[in-house]
Parts: structure tokens; C-alpha cells; sequence
């Protein structure tokens, strides 16, 4: 019996030793989606691998077509734009249950990266999310005041001219919000890139 024991766990461990896991899962046509705005077309790619939770409910409102017809309803230029919860006429619409916060991820909020929006409940974020037009690190978990920040959950890859022609348009207040588009700026569709 001692003998078996010891040729399977030598087996096992051959067998482990000759097919390593990858580092990461490959790329799938899902882990990308595309961004239709009245200015332009963004293209995102999303990880999964990375937040699975956030990924599967920002892919969840695509899904459910939810995103279209909402605006970027925040735009502070040299620092972010908002969307995926207000219409065209700034009525919010009603979202799913809040998620947890994965932001000790390892993605950072770099320019170019795409977070979940949330208020201070760090598990608040529901369907809202931002593009970050720049490096702003104080909004990762190591660096944020509250020590939860803000979960990245992919980045652009094709349109970033449009994200920050989008920071350039005129803003003003529409109590109880500030740096609302004075004009609205859509978010037409949201579809999984074919």
C-alpha cells in the first residue's frame, strides 16, 4: 500500500509539474464592448479575471440594454467623466442591488481605465461607472482616505479621443448635481463587440 501511495503522489505531482496552469485566462470575445456616444465610438476591454462580479453586472445592464439613452450626467475635465445612471433629462433610473467593491484587484485608475461609480458605502456601486482622463491613484484601495477606493474593472483600447473630447463640453449645475453637460451627451448603445 505504501508503495502506491508514493507512485501516486509522484504521479500527481508529474502531472502538475508537466501541464502548469496559465497565468491568466485567455481573452474572449466577451471580455470587450462597445460604446456607442453621441460623439463617437469607445471600446472597452473588461476583466473578468481581474473583477468577476463587477465585470458580470456591468455585462448584466449591457444585456438588459439598460445603458441606452442614459448621458454622462459628471464631467470634470483633467479628472473623470460619469455615466450609466441618468437619462437625457437627468431622471435617474432605478438599478439593480449594490455589489461588493473589488478594488484590491491590482488595477489601478489610470488614464484610460474604467471604475464603478458608488457613493460612501464602499459596496454601494450599482450601474454607474467612470472613465478616468488621467492618472488619478488617490482613488485606488492603497491610497484612498477610506481605504476601500474605487474598483477598476477594464480600460479603453479604441476611442480615448472621444472620452476626452467629451471632458471639453460646457457644464453647469442642475441642483441637486454639478458639472452636468449643459448639453446632454448621450450613451446611445451599449453591445458586447461582435
Amino acid at each position: 500500500m505504501r508503495t502506491y501511495s508514493s507512485f501516486f503522489v509522484f504521479l500527481v505531482a508529474q502531472t502538475v509539474v508537466a501541464a502548469p496552469l496559465p497565468a491568466r485566462l485567455p481573452v474572449t470575445r466577451s471580455d470587450f464592448v462597445v460604446m456607442e456616444t453621441s460623439l463617437g465610438t469607445v471600446k472597452i476591454r473588461l476583466y473578468p479575471d481581474k473583477a468577476p462580479e463587477t465585470v458580470k453586472n456591468f455585462l448584466t445592464y449591457v444585456d438588459d440594454k439598460f445603458y441606452d439613452g442614459t448621458q454622462f450626467h459628471r464631467v470634470i475635465p483633467n479628472f473623470m467623466i460619469q455615466g450609466g445612471g441618468f437619462d437625457a433629462q437627468m431622471t435617474e433610473k432605478p438599478g439593480r442591488p449594490p455589489i461588493r467593491n473589488e478594488s484590491a484587484n491590482g488595477l489601478t485608475n489610470k488614464r484610460g481605465s474604467i471604475a464603478v461609480a458608488r457613493a460612501a458605502d464602499a459596496d454601494s456601486g450599482t450601474s454607474q461607472f467612470y472613465f478616468n482622463v488621467k492618472d488619478n491613484s488617490f482613488l485606488d484601495r492603497a491610497n484612498a482616505p477610506d481605504r476601500a477606493g474605487y474598483c477598476v474593472f477594464g480600460e479603453v483600447v479604441e476611442g480615448m479621443n472621444i472620452v476626452d473630447a467629451i471632458t471639453q463640453v460646457a457644464t453647469g449645475d442642475k441642483p441637486p448635481h454639478s458639472n452636468v453637460p449643459l448639453q446632454p451627451v448621450l450613451i446611445r448603445t451599449v453591445r458586447r463587440a461582435p
